[in-house]
């Protein structure tokens, strides 16, 4: 029988109704209960627009606070949540609707390449007159799906991740008892609230009743200031945000109240980790994705500085195997926890593929150290094969950060008929450095087979909309 609790934004409104809920940039804030008021009332517009129980409606949108209240106003009507990519083409849009069913497509502004498409807008939705007997939920049902969103089709089509409240508030919980929940946290959230950082982050606001400073993007200036002067004590960011902030804050030092800079998105380089040790910002490095609801593993703090590299233990209630492998041998990482997605929407075969007695092979590679510390090495997907020796991009990148003057790097593998792949590597560099410097310094700290045999410089690395890296985007450039 699924557990049954209050809805969770009507609980925090009735019990800190005068709080922050969200705070912007602009200084403009809201309260639980005005963000509450504020989304049944939007409940009531969707209802006259014939959004009923059970729909697929789909938001595409970019941070903002109408966006956060029609994401809760879906959750007063037992709708499910598609939440698509603002960088998304019309043609991916059309796909991922049709393929998640949805009824209608709530947009920041009116998409004219999807006009046969039922859309309509948060200032039209705004203007609705609201339906006054339209009945909302005064209860959620935690194993109700309540968001889907996209994995990034690195293979074949993406596929719609769903969420329940379970997962949501497993995730949520989980990290609380790893982090603890102090009175004065304010979370910065600078990631889309269309991934699963930044939805994650959202809900941990509700659940805690903990105020969210909420940025339309990453800007390194406005999450300095978060900061320096906001009281932002904590911060979600992926590797490439770190970098900036790090170059950013030069000599200076983070207030004291700071006290986690969360770090997900993939292995992050050894020599970034030890600037920031130097200087004292509290990194913890995490290990999650789409289908685990956000962070499953993450480094505890009592361990961020002994473990440098490590994603950490799993949080309280998650597992964590490495697929028929001792300690410090590398291989597929499984994990199960009830922060899991339950499967992939309409894909049985994937479905099928992927999950086993709870369990879920993430198609990512790492090992556990003797204590049981898990190391993220790659996805499995980007692993490159050359001449039967196994290869990992993350640490050639690795190497590649360590030169002076490379700023960023990525490398992937291209085919080669003597040896099945070789590694490609591309930088962006400061002016003045040589291809001929850069392959000089690998030859000192790679193994021949690992030396990429191609070194390409670039203005920029192809990014998705969380900052992070698209490796396999980086073939279209060979």
């Amino acid at each position: 029988m699924s557990t049954v609790i209050p809805h969770w934004l009507d609980k925090q409104a009735d019990l800190s109704p005068n709080e922050i809920a969200v705070e912007l940039k602009d200084g403009t804030t809201v309260t639980f209960n005005e963000l509450a008021k504020r989304s049944r009332e939007k409940a009531r517009k969707l209802a006259t627009v014939d959004v009923k129980k059970n729909d697929h409606v789909a938001i595409l949108s970019g941070n903002s606070i109408e966006m956060m209240e029609t994401i809760h106003a879906c959750s007063y009507l037992g709708v499910v949540v598609v939440l698509l990519n603002m960088r998304l083409t019309a043609f991916e849009i059309k796909q991922q609707m049709q393929d998640a069913e949805v009824t209608l497509l709530v947009t920041e502004t009116e998409m004219d390449d999807l006009t046969e498409i039922k859309q309509i807008t948060f200032d039209r939705l705004d203007q609705l007159k609201a339906t006054p007997d339209c009945r909302l939920l005064e209860e959620i049902e935690l194993s109700n799906v309540f968001t889907m969103m996209y994995t990034s089709g690195t293979s074949g089509f993406p596929k719609a991740v769903q969420h329940t409240y379970e997962n949501h508030w497993w995730s949520a919980t989980s990290s609380s008892l790893n982090f603890g929940k102090h009175n004065d946290d304010k979370w910065l959230i600078p990631l889309p609230l269309f991934h699963v950082s930044g939805l994650s982050t959202m809900v941990k606001g509700i659940i805690y009743g903990m105020p969210i400073y909420l940025l339309e993007k990453f800007d390194v200036e406005a999450v300095h200031d978060a900061i320096m002067n906001k009281q932002v004590t904590m911060a979600s960011v992926v590797t490439v945000m770190l970098q900036r902030l790090v170059s950013y804050l030069g000599e200076s030092s983070y207030p004291e109240t700071f006290r986690c800079m969360l770090l997900g998105g993939g292995p992050a380089p050894e020599t970034l980790l030890q600037q920031t040790k130097k200087k004292q910002i509290p990194v913890f490095q995490s290990y999650g994705m789409t289908e685990t609801s956000s962070q499953i593993v993450t480094l505890g703090p009592k361990d961020a500085l002994r473990k440098i590299g490590s994603a950490g233990k799993p949080l309280f209630p998650a597992q964590l195997k490495i697929r028929g492998k001792q300690a410090n041998e590398v291989g597929e990482i499984l994990v199960k926890g009830p922060m899991v997605t339950p499967g992939y929407y309409n894909r049985q075969e994937a479905n099928e593929k992927s999950f086993s007695n709870g369990w879920l092979a993430t198609g990512d590679v790492g090992y556990l150290d003797e204590e049981g510390f898990l190391y993220v090495v790659d996805r499995r997907s980007d692993l490159i094969i050359s001449g039967g020796e196994n290869i990992y991009p993350s640490e050639i990148e690795n190497i590649l950060l360590q030169i002076e003057g490379v700023r960023e790097a990525g490398v992937t593998g291209k085919q080669d008929e003597g040896w099945g792949e070789v590694p490609v590597a591309f930088v962006v560099v400061d002016e003045g450095i040589t291809t001929k410097e850069v392959a000089s310094y690998l030859k000192e700290k790679l193994a021949r087979y690992k030396q990429p045999k191609e070194i390409y410089f670039i203005s920029q690395l192809p990014r998705n909309a969380a900052n992070k890296m698209v490796r396999q985007e980086l073939k279209k450039y060979i």
